[in-house]
């Protein structure tokens, strides 16, 4: 099964929505007369649609009418209202793909309140340019090819990986929140570039581009962290010298406990309101 000549509706129209419509037009998956859109904010809606010429829809249920394939982008706290508010307009008909963190799949059909066809993702914000990466979860009650059509959907902004549905939170901790912690570590180099004597854009040039080409040596060519870290580093050289500090603020351990931390919070979503 495939994504073309099937309408998408989106309820929700933020960052993550947004890089959606724009990687299914610009790969010529999805019309934009053929995507659908509802949110809470009338300008949001107004520029997407002057930006890819989408439809807009006037609430919830008339876009799942319109829809064959539905992806709940809204935040989790939010997610059971919203459901709700759409149970009464779901068949078995419509394909749903919730990008809601930590909101689970038997939490999603509980609020429903019938049965859905239902598939629950981890995309990451790199999607707004093509790069991101989106873990999907098996699930069942599925028919054959709707897995297909939503690695489809999200091969289109970035890279896909297919898990079981309880390794989605470990993903939410790395992948969904990681972008926010290489901001954080672009940001310290070219604290580090400034407090040296670079002017500021320089620094964040140099910072960004040194990131981006480590992860493209890494990717491309397979090789292990380690290995670059080794490549780089000559006996009693700059780089080693830097690393040592890195080490003795122990920055392994801090970024293992973020990776922790975020995962667990992931979690508490997903049992919402004690």
């Amino acid at each position: 099964m495939t994504i073309k000549g099937k309408k998408v509706g989106f309820v929700g129209a933020g960052n993550m929505g947004e890089a959606l419509i724009k990687g299914l037009v610009a790969a010529n998956l999805v019309a934009p007369e053929a995507i659908y859109a509802s949110d809470v904010r009338l300008e949001r809606l107004k520029a997407l649609d002057k930006q890819y010429g989408i439809q807009l829809a006037a609430d919830n249920t008339e876009l799942l009418h319109k829809s064959d394939v539905i992806i709940l982008a809204v935040k989790p706290q939010i997610m059971t209202a919203v459901l709700k508010q759409v149970a009464p307009a779901v068949t078995k008909r419509k394909l749903f793909i919730s990008l809601a963190a930590g909101v689970s799949t038997a939490v999603i059909r509980a609020a429903l309140g019938r049965e859905a066809r239902l598939i629950r993702v981890m995309p990451n914000t790199p999607a707004l340019v093509l790069e991101g990466v989106t873990a999907i979860a098996r699930a069942d009650g599925l028919e054959p090819g709707d897995l297909e059509t939503a690695q489809e959907i999200f091969a289109a902004v970035g890279k896909v990986v297919v898990l079981e549905e309880d390794a989605l939170d470990a993903v939410t901790g790395l992948s969904g929140s990681g972008p926010a912690y290489v901001a954080v570590v672009i940001e310290s180099l070219a604290d580090g570039g400034v407090k040296m004597g670079l002017d500021r854009i320089t620094a964040m040039t140099l910072a960004t581009q040194t990131v981006l080409g480590a992860a493209r040596l890494l990717m491309e060519t397979g090789m292990h962290p380690g290995a670059l870290k080794d490549m780089v580093s000559s006996p009693g050289g700059t780089s080693i010298a830097g690393i040592a500090a890195l080490e003795e603020g122990g920055i392994r351990t801090t970024f293992i406990q973020a990776v922790e931390r975020a995962t667990l919070r992931s979690r508490e979503l997903g049992r919402g309101p004690a």
